[in-house]
């Protein structure tokens, strides 16, 4: 019994730390993973069997409040612009992760994963290719937490390295919404930079949020476990979250029906709660045996593509080879 109320304690509070402090917002979700783990690996998660069935919905009602807060014709119009090396960030991204993934034997659905969450938007594209590739609780979980980690260390570092190269505000804006993995550490990082920046990292962010849906449509087709086959050959169902299409309809919702903006707001500063809840959830989703079984391996491949990722985006835009109006 003291280590349920102890867990449901730790959880409420955790999840409602946004409440105490705006700022808290930015790391509370790699504080929440980063809690739940430790919970799990050093006392056991009480409620493993109801963690593993809830996480999955609740991370789909999260984001679709969130889209419920969004302005989806502006998301789509940041999209138009960069479209050709935010198509080749991506794949690069998640081409290289795989690749570092399969170096270091790991696990296929924790390395699609990492690679999937670093290349696009962090815990949201976790959250969407998990699903899909059918991964368990414990890959979504160490993935989660690699991401979320990187996440805070970013807020502390990208700031006194965009001074040390004398990077403009539309500069770093633009390396924090390539080189940084969540939405909510790029606003963190940005907003430490200037409102430019938080203007133009907070833009392309969101776009790039977008591409969810085709690289989910594509895990589904070409990497998603399926056991059917037609004359020896594999059949591929395409499987699309339910809370995609969600959140593209809550976004609209909230575009075109202006009184429809105050409830969309709370919606959205809800799924914030919600959101990092669920997180600490998947930390406690952790099992120490397959902790064990993964060892560091995962975590090497999440900061060796990250840090690939930032340096090659800081070298680029620092040389003005891709700019905002690229």
């Amino acid at each position: 019994m003291l280590k349920k109320a102890v867990f449901i304690t730790v959880a409420l509070l955790v999840g409602l730390l946004p409440c105490f402090h705006e700022s808290a917002r930015h790391f509370a979700p790699g504080l929440a993973v980063t809690c739940g783990s430790l919970f799990a690996i050093f006392w056991g998660n009480p409620f493993a069997r109801v963690t593993e069935r809830v996480t999955a919905p609740m991370l789909g009602v999260a984001i679709v409040l969130m889209g419920c807060g969004m302005d989806f014709f502006a998301v789509l119009t940041a999209g138009a612009h960069g479209i050709l090396y935010t198509v080749i960030g991506i794949a690069v991204g998640i081409g290289l992760g795989v690749w570092l993934g399969k170096l270091l034997k790991i696990e296929r659905n924790s390395s699609y994963l990492i690679s999937v969450g670093t290349a696009i938007c962090g815990g949201s594209a976790i959250a969407a290719a998990a699903p899909v590739l059918q991964a368990k609780p414990h890959h979504v979980a160490i993935a989660s937490a690699t991401v979320f980690t990187l996440n805070a260390v970013a807020l502390l570092v990208f700031p006194p390295v965009g001074h040390a190269l004398d990077l403009s505000q539309s500069q770093f804006g633009l390396w924090s919404a390539l080189a940084i993995h969540d939405t909510s550490s790029v606003v963190g990082a940005t907003v430490q930079y200037g409102p430019q920046a938080l203007e133009v990292g907070t833009a392309v962010k969101l776009a790039r949020a977008l591409w969810i849906i085709p690289v989910t449509l594509y895990l589904s087709m070409f990497v998603a476990p399926s056991g059917e086959t037609d004359g020896g050959k594999r059949k591929y169902k395409i499987r699309i979250p339910w809370f995609i299409p969600g959140f593209l309809a809550a976004a609209a919702l909230n575009s075109l029906y202006p009184s429809f903006h105050p409830a969309g707001a709370m919606l959205k500063s809800w799924s914030i709660y919600l959101m990092i809840t669920t997180l600490f959830l998947i930390g406690a989703n952790l099992d120490r045996s397959k902790m064990h079984e993964l060892g560091l391996r995962p975590v090497i491949q999440g900061i060796v593509l990250w840090v690939t990722l930032s340096v090659l985006w800081c070298f680029l835009i620092a040389n003005q080879i891709i700019t905002v109006d690229s």
